[in-house]
């Protein structure tokens, strides 16, 4: 009979391709990963890992494997939501990830609103940026992820996952007070062609669709500091060390020398969340779908 834990170790190993990553991901120890996979090795009767270099990699045998504990851990997720559905109640435990500011900004009220209706329900949050939340509900590190896009560069949603729309959140351009533009009531991205930029670190999702958008626009950007947090950014515009990108969603108040001034053809993301489609009838997954909307009513009236 082979060990369905084991199974799921294979199968963080074959997702994250290391065994220090199926570790992390696991929240255990490496020894704890090897042990496992030793067991399991026992059970089958070969090998399912070889080195590589220094690092492993999986055997035929082990690929073999792999993909047969992806399908039925899937089986074991849907197996999972169907008992729940059919219990009914909202309980037990739920991974939540969520990019910064909507962290900040639709976390609190989410989470205070499941703590009053389903006080049997343990939630647990995770700080994720969008591509790194939907990567970690893929692999079943969490059980959902509030993500993000923007009107003109979607985000491609995997097959495996389920989406459901939450908000758009308007984008401003933030500048410092004295800027020339600071008392408009709107303005255009190309008007900023000679201003230094502040924009999020390289490679993340919102720096190329700051870049993409500029050169859209025919400015080739200039820019002089990369922060990923919004208030470290507003710092840096408050110092007058350029201008930046300001969506509404959890921004707060602005320092006192910055000003936000809204884009004529308006910029805006697209809040969703996600989570893997064989958990889409448990009750916890749909509380917190449901929670998570009514958070985001109460900030698109406010």
């Amino acid at each position: 009979m082979l060990s369905l834990e084991r199974l799921r170790v294979l199968d963080a190993v074959c997702r994250h391709g290391s065994v220090s990553g199926a570790a992390a991901g696991l929240h255990v120890t490496t020894s704890a990963v090897s042990q496992q996979l030793a067991k399991l090795e026992r059970e089958v009767g070969q090998r399912l890992l070889t080195k590589n270099g220094r690092g492993v990699r999986l055997t035929d045998a082990g690929k073999l494997l792999a993909e047969h504990a992806e399908r039925i851990l899937s089986q074991v997720e849907t197996a999972r939501s169907d008992l729940e559905a059919q219990r009914g109640r909202v309980v037990g435990d739920l991974r939540l990830a969520a990019f910064p500011t909507a962290a900040r900004g639709l976390l609190p009220a989410t989470l205070g609103l499941l703590r009053a209706a389903h006080p049997g329900l343990t939630v647990r949050t995770h700080e994720l940026e969008p591509a790194d939340g939907m990567r970690q509900v893929l692999r079943g590190d969490m059980d959902l992820a509030v993500v993000l896009d923007w009107n003109n560069k979607p985000m491609t949603v995997p097959d495996e996952l389920t989406a459901a729309a939450l908000l758009d959140d308007p984008a401003d351009v933030a500048m410092p007070a004295a800027h020339p533009l600071a008392g408009r009531a709107e303005v255009d991205l190309d008007d900023f062609a000679d201003d230094a930029w502040v924009s999020w670190p390289d490679g993340e999702f919102c720096h190329d669709w700051l870049m993409f958008t500029l050169r859209a626009k025919g400015v080739e950007p200039r820019i002089a500091h990369h922060a990923e947090e919004h208030q470290t950014q507003l710092a840096l515009i408050d110092a007058g060390l350029g201008v930046c990108i300001a969506p509404r969603l959890g921004r707060g108040v602005l320092p006192a020398g910055v000003r936000a001034v809204p884009v004529r053809h308006s910029m805006r993301r697209h809040v969703s969340v996600v989570w893997r489609t064989d958990a889409d009838r448990r009750p916890s997954v749909r509380a917190a779908v449901e929670a998570l909307r009514t958070a985001a009513e109460r900030v698109a009236t406010v």
